[in-house]
Formats: C-alpha cells, sequence, structure tokens
C-alpha cells in the first residue's frame, strides 16, 4: 500500500488548535513581584513523539514556531504574535480547513487581529470594544473545542470593561 503524502490541512483538521487565552503573568525577579495581565494567542499541534518529523514537515513549511517533545508527546506551537498574523493566519486563508476546525479558525483569526492590532499596547489602554470582542470570540470558540478548559481569569478581563 503506498504511503500518503503528508498534507497540513489533514494535521491540522485533526490535530491542531487555534488557542485564545487571557493569561495572568507574575514577575517574580521584580520587586514586589508585579502581576500582569494579557491575551495571548497560539496555533498548536500536537501528536504522538512517533510522528514529530510531520510536525517538523509543517515547522518548515511555515518557517516558524517550536517543537517540544515531552511524555511520548510532540507538540509544535507557534506563540509570537507577529508570525501567528502573518505567516499562521494567511497560510489557512489560503488553504482553507473544514468542518468545526474552519469556525474554530475563523474565531480565532478575530480574536487575533485585535491582540495584533494592540501589540505593545498596555491592557489598560486599549478599547473596550476590542477586549468584549476578545471575550465574546474566546466564549463561542469553547464548542470548537475537544476539552474546552474553565477560563481562570475571564471575569478579570471582564471587569476591564462594563460593557461586555
Amino acid at each position: 500500500m503506498a504511503k500518503k503524502p503528508f498534507n497540513i490541512i489533514d494535521l491540522v483538521n485533526s490535530d491542531g488548535c487555534f488557542d485564545l487565552q487571557f493569561r495572568k503573568d507574575t514577575r517574580h525577579e521584580r520587586t514586589n513581584s508585579p502581576t500582569y495581565y494579557r491575551w495571548k494567542a497560539q496555533f498548536i499541534v500536537t501528536t504522538p513523539k512517533n510522528k514529530v518529523k510531520d510536525l517538523k514537515l509543517l515547522q518548515n513549511k511555515l518557517n516558524c514556531g517550536t517543537i517540544i517533545l515531552s511524555q511520548g508527546q510532540a507538540r509544535f506551537a507557534v506563540q509570537k504574535i507577529n508570525d501567528i498574523a502573518n505567516i499562521v493566519v494567511p497560510y489557512f486563508k489560503k488553504n482553507t480547513l473544514s468542518g468545526n476546525k474552519k469556525k474554530e479558525f475563523d474565531l480565532w483569526e478575530k480574536g487575533v487581529n485585535v491582540i495584533f492590532k494592540n501589540k505593545g499596547q498596555q491592557l489598560s489602554s486599549w478599547k473596550k470594544f476590542d477586549i468584549c470582542t476578545l471575550i465574546q470570540v474566546h466564549k463561542s470558540s469553547a464548542k470548537y473545542k475537544n476539552k474546552p478548559r474553565t477560563p481562570k481569569w475571564l471575569e478579570i478581563a471582564k471587569s476591564l470593561t462594563k460593557a461586555c
């Protein structure tokens, strides 16, 4: 039987995740350990460790991201907002996903656009509409996740604006 050629779209449709999260980061190395909140987008593909070569092909095709091997699992992730906005989003706009993965991507793209637009700005200076958009995208995308996690800090994001 002939081996099926590597296909990024098939890989992402089955093992990919378009993640949007509101994070709390504490800077322990600084006096009084200040806490910062931020929105983060990431593109992830997770496979069994023995399929790491597929992730390497994906990394080479996109020319960005990192691969981490841990506990029998291989994980490819793109976390830099510039790479996400300038490489990942255009790639999947040109090479369309299918089904729920397409719906998940379309929502995630809206979130990426908001985060990219506000890159480098403190969260407190963002427009309330942008924060509300991210909260709505985050809520809406949960139905397309296999194992949606309860957001830890989303109430703090909501408290930044009374409009949502």
